[in-house]
């Protein structure tokens, strides 16, 4: 049966192969906002054992122009033991004319390891192909097997912006006599729907005519706009660990088991480690006691081996070696808390700027970085384990605001990760101005930031002084620097605040009136360009809520006077209040600047109105003082 298969499906691939693609047979909805349109985009998956699944994918792809060219790309990922066979790609020009055609030979093949990795199995056999004129469209097929039966991979029309879709289909084969389960989660925007037929124990989903979602302003990541479909055997192998996946509970023994138990191994090194760290007081003071030790020794190097990439390193071996990925140094910070009474969950997240949750009444494989959770009488205590500069108790913007899976011997707890309140998340900044004849301005700063904006300032931390004075003077591009020097700067990794002083002149700040000067009330703010859309599609994202602080003394020249102050404003708005003020203050004024925004998913028909208070904000924020020679 599998040869009769493999036959019929070479045979299809040839009937593909059969085919042009003139440019001219795109619709012209799914031309606009289109760098590239996906023409064809079939998968047939069959599932033969518990460890033998076989993949046929066939992609037919017009790029349009040059932004397009990376969502054209032609590559293969594997790793070593797959079987990759039947390459084909033929390359065509803007009338449907075949120019070039490609085989497997002409692919080179390397480790496909990111910046940073270390040890990988991974590997991708990739084809460099540069275009000489656009548009063009690229046909490619192969076949590929393998003996990992666990990462099935969901069914959605594509994955980024700026990209259509003419067709789609995934047609999945299941003889191995195992219970697949299925879930399709709709588009909650209607965006498209796709359509499911099962025929004999072969199940087909198909999308068509699929438009591109324009890369807008505060768009929601596809993700959350597009529909997909999920699949998970409910007995699966992985590298020769075979286990059942019918509940969360049943997954996560298999998990803690066969991938964390015969890596959970403690030394006597790392007994006499945590010995001599002589650890007292409360459960959350030994905690960050060793975590910030662990900080100090470790360092993070990606690592893809061991059970398909998802087996930690022995903590044998980052406590000798000091390095390791998520994985790894989560297990050792794991083995470290173990040696010292303190239960700890090694716990799976989705990480990105955009928060994805696990869907608890659809267990599968998924995830894509570690961190670790300690629950204590006061709370969770959460552990980001890669960086030798975060806070203790701190997680960032991609892994706050979703669900983990946090693994333990009797299963699997879907935990939720932190939430940063506005409060949470501040940047308070003390400013002492004075305001020079010349309309230059001299000053110094006090800044300080928590929550989210602690970790937009983290990377600090890790430049030299130089690099700093040059990150400062791009990000506050407003002001016309003479000089900018950032001093004291500290990361505060026991209470997650970075603070800095900065010592500042810049020139051109005021303009001249005759006898007078006007100057801006804020000389520190964003200024990003807010604009209206009569026709937006989508809803927008507030991705986080935050507040900003500011006081901002001014002390003017002493042959001026104060003649005339803005009036105090208030805006009020579901997407947050602002508030500016103004106090006479001996020679001087004093302005007091608040900005509060709320997260939020919000729709398309309020999008506008948050245009409208963002536009109001920074008109305020523009408000001019008025000074005159006495």
């Amino acid at each position: 049966m599998m040869k009769l298969l493999c036959m019929g499906a070479l045979s299809i691939a040839s009937l593909y192969f059969s085919q042009n693609f003139p440019v001219s047979a795109i619709p012209e909805n799914l031309k606009k906002n289109a760098d590239a349109v996906i023409r064809k985009d079939f998968t047939t998956i069959q599932i033969n054992r518990i460890d033998d699944i076989k993949y046929q994918y066939y992609t037919v792809t017009t790029v349009l122009n040059k932004d397009g060219d990376s969502d054209a790309q032609v590559f293969i990922p594997y790793e070593k033991g797959d079987n990759i066979s039947d390459i084909k790609v033929n390359i065509y020009d803007e009338s449907g004319k075949k120019v070039k055609s490609f085989s497997k030979s002409d692919f080179g093949d390397f480790a496909n390891n990111n910046q940073g990795t270390f040890y990988s199995n991974n590997r991708v056999m990739a084809l460099s192909y540069t275009p000489t004129q656009y548009p063009y469209t690229i046909e490619f097929s192969y076949q590929i097997g393998d003996e990992n039966t666990i990462f099935l991979p969901d069914f959605v029309p594509f994955r980024s912006t700026n990209v259509s879709l003419e067709e789609a289909q995934m047609k999945i084969i299941n003889k191995s006599g195992i219970e697949l389960k299925t879930k399709t989660y709709p588009s909650a925007y209607n965006y498209t729907a796709v359509s499911e037929t099962d025929n004999a124990g072969e199940k087909t989903y198909i999308y068509k005519n699929v438009p591109a979602i324009d890369n807008a302003f505060l768009l929601p990541q596809p993700v959350k706009i597009l529909p997909k479909v999920s699949f998970a055997l409910t007995k699966f192998n992985l590298e020769g660990k075979q286990g059942n996946i019918y509940s969360w509970s049943d997954f996560g023994s298999w998990y803690y088991n066969s991938i964390l138990q015969p890596v959970s191994l403690s030394t006597p090194a790392i007994k006499t480690e945590v010995a001599a760290l002589n650890l007292q007081g409360t459960t959350e003071e030994k905690v960050k006691k060793l975590y910030q030790y662990m900080q100090t020794k470790t360092r993070y190097i990606f690592v893809a081996l061991g059970i398909g990439g998802w087996q930690p390193m022995l903590p044998d071996e980052v406590q000798k070696k000091g390095y390791g990925d998520c994985k790894g140094l989560t297990n050792y910070m794991k083995t470290l808390l173990d040696e010292a009474g303190i239960p700890s969950y090694y716990s799976v997240i989705n990480s990105g700027s955009s928060p994805v949750s696990f869907d608890k009444d659809f267990p599968k494989m998924g995830g894509n970085h570690v961190i670790l959770m300690i629950p204590t009488e006061k709370g969770n205590i959460w552990l980001e384990n890669t960086s030798q500069q975060i806070a203790f108790n701190h997680l960032s913007y991609n892994t706050t605001d979703r669900n983990v899976l946090a693994i333990k011997k009797d299963g699997i707890e879907l935990v939720e990760t932190p939430v940063y309140t506005a409060d949470q998340s501040k940047e308070k900044q003390v400013l002492k101005i004075n305001l020079n004849e010349d309309n230059s301005i001299s000053g110094e700063g006090n800044f300080s930031y928590t929550g989210i904006q602690y970790d937009n300032n983290l990377s600090l931390a890790t430049m030299s002084p130089k690099e700093r004075n040059e990150t400062m003077k791009n990000l506050l591009d407003l002001l016309h620097f003479e000089k900018i020097e950032m001093k004291n700067f500290l990361n505060d990794r026991d209470n997650a605040v970075a603070k800095f002083d900065l010592d500042f002149k810049a020139n051109n700040y005021s303009k001249n009136a005759g006898n007078s000067m006007i100057f801006r009330a804020v000389p520190i703010y964003a200024n990003n360009v807010y604009k209206a859309e009569e026709n937006r599609e989508l809803p927008f994202e507030l991705r986080q809520s935050f507040e900003d602080e500011y006081e901002i003394n001014f002390t003017i020249p002493k042959n001026f006077k104060v003649d005339e102050l803005p009036e105090n404003v208030t805006l009020n708005s579901e997407f947050g209040t602002y508030k500016l003020s103004f106090i006479k203050n001996g020679d001087g004024v004093k302005v007091n600047r608040a900005i509060r925004i709320n997260k939020g998913l919000y729709p398309k028909e309020k999008y506008n109105d948050y245009v409208s208070f963002r536009k109001k904000t920074i008109n305020i924020d523009n408000s001019k003082i008025l000074i005159s020679k006495i």
